[in-house]
């Protein structure tokens, strides 16, 4: 029995801004997507070549009032980018770095619904 790792969900507030961020942030589009009958919801599935994973971004119709409770925030997703330069000064220019830890060669960034990202070099 072989298990893979398919796809991680988070709830977003609001759809087209999550789109936005997660492909200009992280060059993730959607490959699929799937709407309740009723409106309740809608599901869109970001991936791109590198990655072996997929994002569920979800959109509950009946929160986009307000935003999600994320706790303490100590949950988060990590990429791994093989110019780390680059990707730290344009995550700088879009203002989304929300923490840095040097010693360990490492930085977040903060999506619009307050999920954050560890973004961490490639080490040889």
């Amino acid at each position: 029995m072989t298990f893979r790792f398919y796809h991680c969900n988070i709830n977003v507030r609001e759809l087209g801004r999550s789109l936005s961020f997660y492909e200009e942030a992280l060059g993730l589009r959607p490959v699929r997507e799937k709407a309740a009958a009723d409106g309740s919801f809608r599901l869109v599935f970001l991936a791109n070549d590198a990655a072996g994973f997929q994002i569920e971004l979800t959109e509950l119709s009946g929160h986009r009032d307000r935003d999600y409770d994320l706790g303490e925030n100590e949950s988060h997703l990590a990429f791994r980018v093989d110019d780390f330069e680059a990707a730290h000064a344009k995550h700088a220019a879009m203002g989304c770095i929300c923490f840095e830890n040097p010693g360990m060669g490492v930085y977040f960034i903060e999506d619009p619904d307050g999920y954050w990202i560890e973004i961490v070099p490639e080490r040889k």
